[in-house]
């Protein structure tokens, strides 16, 4: 299977394109690929707890969310305020995923 890192930089403040991108994050998940959610910029504020239900989705059914450290830092969200089971990470983290030769991006 093909491993998939979707970024998302709108967030639950964007409308329904968030959750329809993160709809899109569930199905691959749900098709049995490896999927890495990315938040970054106003993005991250969808690991909120209760601010996106499909983020929550995409973690029950076993998907990575990573929030990025720096976006999380200007909104002051610190670690604890995010949704159980996503991590903040940094974009040179991201950087190496995306030299992974079996790996489809895209950011939205």
């Amino acid at each position: 299977m093909t491993d998939h890192l979707l970024v998302e930089s709108g967030g639950a403040e964007s409308g329904p394109a968030c959750e329809r991108f993160v709809g899109d994050a569930v199905r691959l998940l749900q098709d049995g690929h490896r999927v890495v959610l990315f938040l970054v910029e106003n993005g991250v504020t969808a690991a909120v707890p209760g601010a996106s239900p499909r983020v929550a989705t995409f973690l029950r059914d076993g998907g990575e969310l990573w929030v990025d450290t720096f976006s999380a830092a200007q909104r002051a969200l610190p670690a604890e305020d995010l949704l159980p089971g996503s991590r903040l990470a940094d974009m040179d983290e991201v950087a190496d995923r995306l030299l992974e030769p079996r790996l489809r991006a895209v950011w939205h």
